[in-house]
């Protein structure tokens, strides 16, 4: 898939889980209202939304109807906002800005925003639990990936390492450990619950399992190297934090050029995952979209 094609995908996407996500979140009038109102502000923002992309871009080519993707791909991005929303709280990363906007602990306050991760969190596992057009064993074994990602041994494991990281000589072997926790884990539940909603055989998991491990560590080494180059402007976030904080980066234990050759051969093997199935093009596009993002 071409640039242009895959972008109308992405944004045809976008406004399918931001329709999906306004159902499942309260109404900002229903008490108590100011939580309700900060939840739609932190689950509402503007975003890639790469991740419940993927569950139907994977769903559709395990042959399931788009409509029985809608509550995985909402749970995926509810998980994603909830993390977001925590990472940047002052005990985490500090953040004031999120994609040009003020954080949510900035826009509302610091408790406010901790009971908005945790009830983003909770409201993803409920949409799980009643998504429609699925059977009670795919919604289970959803349920089973995405606790499994979200916790101790997938993005919130990752989120301890990255912070004990802090000041630290890690390598990059403990460097990829992390971020294959902290980041990979939700890129790779994206793709199983969408191989999950179209009764995907072992051999087609086994393959989308491969390419999803190789985008989401393409993804995060994109993200080191935006890190430096990057316009700050178009991310709306502060360029060379990680640096500044002193935690470690593809960049600074391989270098800029070292660390981009890493991400075209993440994207490679990403594809290679994909070779000779039908109807994958879509995927292909978005391993290709990963590397070359400039935000």
């Amino acid at each position: 898939m071409h640039a242009e094609p895959l972008q109308h995908a992405l944004k045809a996407a976008c406004i399918r889980v931001e329709a999906a996500l306004d159902r499942a979140l309260p109404a900002s009038d229903a008490a108590p209202g100011r939580l309700h109102e900060a939840m739609r502000y932190a689950a509402l923002g503007p975003g890639k939304r790469v991740r419940p992309f993927l569950v139907h871009a994977a769903g559709a080519l395990a042959g399931a109807p788009a409509e029985t993707l809608d509550a995985p791909a909402c749970a995926l991005e509810l998980i994603h906002a909830y993390s977001l929303v925590h990472d940047d709280l002052p005990a985490m990363d500090d953040d004031d800005l999120r994609r040009g906007r003020p954080t949510c602990h900035r826009a509302y306050d610091e408790a406010t925003a901790i009971l908005v991760g945790d009830a983003l969190q909770t409201l993803a596992f409920q949409t799980l639990s009643t998504a429609p057009g699925l059977s009670a064993e795919t919604r289970l074994g959803m349920i089973e990936t995405l606790t499994r990602a979200s916790g101790s041994l997938g993005m919130a494991g990752g989120q301890a390492l990255d912070l004990a990281a802090v000041g630290q000589g890690l390598d990059l072997v403990g460097l990829e450990a992390m971020h294959r926790m902290k980041t990979g884990a939700l890129i790779e539940a994206s793709v199983r619950m969408g191989a999950l909603a179209g009764g995907a055989d072992e051999a087609l998991h086994s393959r989308l399992k491969d390419y999803a491990r190789a985008i989401g560590l393409a993804f995060q080494v994109r993200d080191d190297v935006l890190d430096v180059t990057g316009d700050s402007a178009v991310i709306g976030k502060t360029r060379g934090k990680d640096a500044a904080a002193n935690k470690p980066t593809y960049v600074s234990l391989l270098g800029l050029d070292a660390a981009q050759s890493l991400a075209l051969r993440l994207r490679d093997e990403a594809e290679a995952a994909l070779e000779g199935l039908a109807g994958a093009e879509t995927l292909r596009g978005l391993a290709r979209y990963i590397v070359e993002r400039q935000a």
